[in-house]
């Protein structure tokens, strides 16, 4: 059975929004390196600053394992048609997660938790999603949607939610909404 497209459309917005920051259809890592300036930028982690250099650190981790993983023809890149195998194999068995999924999820959860206590409210959430050019009051639908009507996520329920954004078919399922958008 192939990706639906449903699926599919998730995962190319997780690509083109938050990954393919040049824009050329495959990531590599100068797209990791923008990123990196983007996440610091709006943090306020100037260059040679501890937070700026863990940031670095923590998304190079993140680049190193995706290209392991996803890069089959060993490029250097990941295309959308890697990057879309990937997430589908995941999917199929949440439990085989890799030690950079995680790392990814936790560091999501963390950029978004900014006030560092433990929870991510919907002020949070919107500025993170928003600076990648999603509309403000889209996102704030998105984390009513995510939240289940709670004021804010906890890490725990933040895990439960990422698994579900890459395996779920139902569109109304909460963790679709864990990327700032109400639709795909």
């Amino acid at each position: 059975m192939s990706i639906s497209d449903f699926r599919k459309k998730k995962l190319l917005f997780l690509f083109n929004v938050f990954f393919d920051v040049n824009q050329s259809g495959e990531i590599d890592v100068k797209d990791f390196e923008m990123a990196i300036e983007r996440v610091c930028k709006l943090r306020g982690w100037a260059k040679d600053t501890p937070k700026n250099k863990e940031t670095y650190d923590v998304m190079m981790e993140i680049w190193t394992g995706l290209r392991s993983k996803a890069d089959k023809d060993n490029d250097g890149q990941v295309s959308v048609d890697e990057w879309c195998n990937m997430w589908d194999a995941y999917a199929k068995d949440p439990s085989s997660v890799m030690d950079w999924q995680n790392t990814y999820m936790n560091f999501m959860f963390d950029l978004e938790d900014a006030s560092h206590d433990g929870g991510i409210d919907v002020t949070e959430f919107t500025l993170v999603c928003s600076s990648y050019g999603l509309d403000k009051k889209e996102c704030e639908e998105a984390f009513a949607k995510m939240a289940k009507g709670q004021t804010d996520v906890t890490r725990e329920q933040f895990a439960a939610l990422w698994k579900e954004y890459f395996a779920a078919e139902d569109a109304n399922a909460p963790g679709n909404f864990i990327f700032g958008k109400t639709s795909f």
